[in-house]
């Protein structure tokens, strides 16, 4: 039998199988409920997706300008600029929370978690310029929290929030290892030669505390553990050759050491992220 009548026969039982369907069968009524919810289901986490994606590129944005603060005179006028662009990356995640309204956040998390997770990366970040600390989970989510006019007439507005769950948090700071290390290097080349052992410091505290965690936490915070040893690895170079042959070495000449020490020293047996 050649292809053509293959199809031919095929287009045939099709369309008998569909005239021995009944329209008004409670088996067909259901299955239809049931593309109806996949379909919705589907475009929504299409729209997350989406609004993922741009929480991402404007938490980028923010922590390339935050990464200016070591060559500016005006520290805190540039940590204000970032300011307005995080409050508008909360604007975008308020549009995440008015997409899981009456949804469980659970089903949806996959689409929108690195968008979450790059933006505590940049809060963080943020943060740490400013304080010297780390920022907390609460306080974090105590900034998520959108008022909302309902469309009704006569009707008040609604409180709306959005909770980033502990994994997420954890992979945000994780992450904000790798533009710490930055950091420490930046500050080195324009001749600020105590940031560094600050760094080292407050890395060495995140590296302890995830240490903690170990493997028994979520599989993905115990596979960033690897680039956070880098980092800490880096800086802790860095000030090593500060202290030790500092004054041998020209300030300006600092940054470009530090980067080649960095690339050789990187430990071969552990495995890439």
């Amino acid at each position: 039998m050649s292809k053509r009548e293959d199809d031919r026969c095929g287009r045939k039982l099709k369309t008998e199988a569909e005239d021995c369907v009944n329209p008004d069968s409670s088996v067909i009524a259901a299955f239809k409920v049931f593309q109806q919810e996949l379909d919705t289901k589907h475009d929504k986490h299409e729209r997350l997706v989406k609004i993922s994606r741009d929480v991402t590129i404007e938490s980028k944005r923010t922590i390339f300008l935050l990464h200016r603060v070591t060559s500016v005179p005006d520290v805190e006028e540039l940590l204000t600029e970032a300011d307005v662009k995080l409050d508008a990356v909360r604007q975008k995640i308020g549009q995440i929370a008015e997409e899981l309204k009456g949804e469980d956040l659970h089903q949806f998390h996959r689409a929108f978690t690195p968008g979450i997770q790059e933006y505590v990366e940049a809060v963080s970040f943020h943060h740490f310029i400013r304080h010297r600390t780390l920022i907390s989970l609460e306080e974090i989510n105590a900034r998520l929290v959108f008022m909302r006019e309902n469309k009704g007439e006569g009707e008040v507005a609604c409180v709306l929030t959005f909770q980033i769950t502990p994994t997420d948090y954890l992979l945000g700071v994780a992450d904000l290892t790798g533009e710490l290390m930055r950091m420490c290097i930046s500050s080195v080349g324009n001749g600020d030669i105590d940031t560094p052992f600050q760094l080292s410091g407050f890395l060495r505290q995140i590296h302890d505390g995830f240490s903690y965690i170990g493997n028994t936490g979520p599989y993905e915070v115990s596979k960033k553990l690897h680039t956070l040893r880098q980092s800490l690895g880096k800086v802790e170079d860095a000030c090593y050759t500060l202290r030790v042959r500092g004054s041998e070495i020209p300030k300006h000449m600092l940054a470009d050491v530090f980067t080649s020490r960095a690339a050789t020293h990187l430990d071969p047996d552990e495995p890439m992220v």
